[in-house]
């Protein structure tokens, strides 16, 4: 499968937007990979890190605040991204090379990083067994899966469909995604998960609260944040 054979869907002009914006940095990924570092029991030292959908590399510098790595590769499928990507990796305080490629045939040897994290990207991926295989491939036996991602209820809500681009049919609740990664053969321990219910993840937008509503005691997880290991 070569690259231009990939199902993909681009983001809309506002996402592009929106995904280069301090919210999306501090209210967001921040938070996400804060939590994702709590989960864990250990973080490897000096791990080699594989950032899957780096997008314009807002992450690279959040990654080597967290984890102090030795290195990261990243990967994005928008070649239009790349050059603000490569921009952020001469920033970085560790080494940081990026490359297009797609997470579906991943351009990594086998066994070779000590993380992989994927953030907000895996609802992008069209074929996802074929990505979280390739993921399982490329990490080092006891390497760890660091995933964050958006569930079904929120990405089939109407602002989202409004104002993003995905392909719908393939979306996942959290439950799916779970079984998806514990099949392809990854752990996943129940401390190892974490399902927040931010404000600007669910249907409401937040309003619920603004109103002085009370929220849903149960609710469809609307995110999933998990640690698994290979």
């Amino acid at each position: 499968m070569t690259l231009s054979q990939t199902c993909w869907i681009k983001e809309s002009a506002f996402g592009i937007w929106f995904l280069n914006t301090e919210t999306w940095r501090k209210r967001v990924l921040r938070v996400a990979i804060a939590d994702l570092r709590r989960l864990m029991s250990a973080a490897p030292a000096a791990p080699t890190i594989l950032d899957v959908g780096c997008g314009r590399g807002n992450s690279f510098a959040l990654l080597a605040e967290a984890f102090a790595p030795s290195r990261i590769a990243a990967i994005e499928i928008d070649a239009a991204l790349l050059a603000d990507a490569q921009g952020q990796a001469g920033r970085c305080a560790c080494p940081v090379t990026v490359s297009l490629g797609n997470a579906e045939r991943l351009p990594y040897p086998d066994a070779g990083f000590d993380i992989v994290f994927c953030h907000q990207s895996f609802h992008h991926i069209v074929r996802h067994p074929e990505a979280m295989r390739e993921f399982y491939r490329v990490l080092k036996p006891g390497g760890l899966l660091l995933f964050a991602e958006s569930c079904k209820r929120f990405i089939h809500s109407l602002p989202i469909r409004l104002l993003f681009r995905h392909p719908m049919a393939v979306q996942k609740t959290a439950d799916q995604y779970l079984g998806l990664i514990r099949d392809t053969g990854f752990r996943v321990d129940a401390e190892r998960i974490s399902t927040p219910y931010l404000w600007w993840s669910r249907p409401d937008a937040g309003a619920l609260e603004w109103f002085g509503w009370s929220l849903p005691k149960r609710p469809e997880p609307t995110l999933l944040n998990l640690v698994a290991v290979k």
